[in-house]
C-alpha cells in the first residue's frame, strides 16, 4: 500500500471551507476579539467613573491639605488646588496657638482612646461569650434588648447620664468617656463578636471541657486567641470613633486642660474675632494622621474580621 492510499480523505466541511476560503476558527477568533474589546471598553468606562467619583469625594480633603499651606487671606479666594507659595507657618502657629501645645490635646485623646479600647475589648468579648456559649434564662430577651440599643441614639441617654455623672462628681474628668466602655455599652461590638464566636466549632469547647477546663479557661485559652480578627476590628473602630468624638467630650469636658483633639479644634473658631483658618486646617491634618495610620496598618485585620463574621 502506498503512502497516498493511507492519507485520510478530506471531510466535506473542510472541502466546503476550502471552497469558500473562510475558516471557522477565524470566525471564532474574530468573535472573541470583539467580545474582549467590548469588555475592555466597559472596564475602562467603569474605572473612569470610579476615578471621577473618587476624585469628587477626596477633593475636600485635598483642598484642606492645600489650604493648610496657604496664607490665611488666600484660603477662600483660591478654591483650586494649585499652590504658588508654601506657608509652613500655619503648622508652627497652630501647634502653639491655644493654651497648651497641640500635643497636649493629642495626649488627652490618646488617654481616652486607650481606656475605651481596653474597656470594649474586655467587656464586649465577655458579654459576647456569654450570649454565644452560655445557657441562662432570658437569654434571647436580653440579646434582643441589646440589639435594640443599637438603634437608640446617643442623644437620648445623654441627659440622664450627665445627671448621674454630675452627682458622682465625674464631670470635667475622663471617667464619663471611659467607664461606659467597661460596661459593654457598645452593642455593635457585642453583636460582632457574638457572630464571630458562633462561627467557631463547639468541638473545641467540648475538647477543653473534657480536659477539665471551665468557662473562664475556655474563654481565655480557646475562644480569645481565635477572636483576633474580631478584636482587631473592634480596636480599629473604637479608635476612630473615640478619636473623632466631639459631642461627648464637649458635654463632659469644660476645663481647657482636659480638652481632647476635636474640642481643641473647635477652639480655633472664635465668633468674636477673626478665625485662623490656616492654623485650623493645619492642626486638622495633624489630627487625621493617627487615624490614617491606624486604618492603613489595620485594614487587613479589619477586612478579615468583617468578612469572617457570621460564617458558620
Amino acid at each position: 500500500m502506498t503512502k497516498l492510499q493511507t492519507l485520510p480523505a478530506a471531510s466535506s466541511s473542510d472541502a466546503k471551507a476550502g471552497k469558500s476560503g473562510k475558516s471557522p476558527r477565524r470566525r471564532e477568533s474574530r468573535g472573541n476579539l470583539a467580545f474582549s474589546r467590548s469588555a475592555r471598553t466597559k472596564g475602562l468606562i467603569k474605572h473612569a467613573i470610579l476615578i471621577l467619583v473618587g476624585g469628587v469625594m477626596i477633593y475636600p480633603l485635598l483642598w484642606m491639605v492645600v489650604s493648610s499651606l496657604r496664607p490665611n487671606d488666600l484660603i477662600f479666594r483660591e478654591p483650586g488646588l494649585w499652590l504658588e507659595n508654601l506657608e509652613m507657618s500655619n503648622y508652627t502657629d497652630g501647634w502653639s496657638a491655644l493654651t497648651h501645645p497641640f500635643g497636649h490635646y493629642m495626649i488627652n485623646s490618646a488617654i481616652v482612646v486607650l481606656g475605651s479600647i481596653v474597656g470594649n475589648l474586655v467587656s464586649c468579648s465577655m458579654a459576647a461569650y456569654a450570649f454565644a456559649r452560655l445557657q441562662f434564662s432570658g437569654k434571647k430577651l436580653f440579646f434582643g434588648i441589646m440589639l435594640l440599643t443599637i438603634m437608640l441614639p446617643f442623644h437620648v441617654v445623654i441627659v440622664p447620664q450627665y445627671i448621674l455623672f454630675s452627682q458622682i462628681g465625674w464631670v470635667n474628668t475622663f471617667w464619663p468617656l471611659i467607664v461606659p466602655k467597661l460596661l459593654a455599652t457598645d452593642a455593635f461590638f457585642v453583636f460582632l463578636m457574638v457572630q464571630f464566636i458562633r462561627g467557631i466549632p463547639k468541638d473545641l469547647d467540648e475538647a477543653a471541657r473534657i480536659d477539665g477546663a471551665g468557662h473562664p479557661r475556655i474563654f481565655l485559652r480557646v475562644i480569645l486567641p481565635l477572636m483576633v480578627p474580631a478584636l482587631a476590628t473592634t480596636t480599629i473602630f473604637t479608635f476612630i470613633w473615640t478619636w473623632n468624638d466631639f459631642f461627648g467630650a464637649l458635654i463632659y469636658l469644660t476645663d481647657p486642660d482636659m480638652f481632647t483633639v476635636p474640642v481643641a479644634l473647635r477652639a480655633f473658631v472664635d465668633s468674636q474675632s477673626a478665625t485662623s483658618w490656616g492654623s485650623l486646617f493645619a492642626m486638622s491634618i495633624v489630627s487625621l494622621l493617627p487615624v490614617f495610620l491606624v486604618f492603613l496598618f489595620g485594614q487587613r485585620f479589619l477586612i478579615k474580621g468583617i468578612a469572617t463574621t457570621g460564617i458558620k
